[in-house]
């Protein structure tokens, strides 16, 4: 699933995100979807959501 529609995103979701700091080197973390950030349907760089642990950041893989 693509990470840059909100649609594909949910609360509870397992996904990998890029830190605002990690932007340069790509380095990806992961964790469980608290909220999504992002209002707008799509976004080329990947949806902004929150994850449990209270990082932000936006989607890049989306964990199955």
């Amino acid at each position: 699933m693509d990470g840059t529609i909100r649609a594909n995103i949910r609360q509870g979701l397992n996904v990998r995100i890029v830190l605002k700091k990690d932007q340069r080197s790509g380095a990806l973390t992961e964790g469980i979807v608290k909220d999504i950030l992002t209002n707008s349907s799509s976004h080329p760089h990947g949806i902004k959501v929150r994850l449990s642990s209270g990082e932000v950041g936006r989607v890049k893989e989306i964990c199955q």
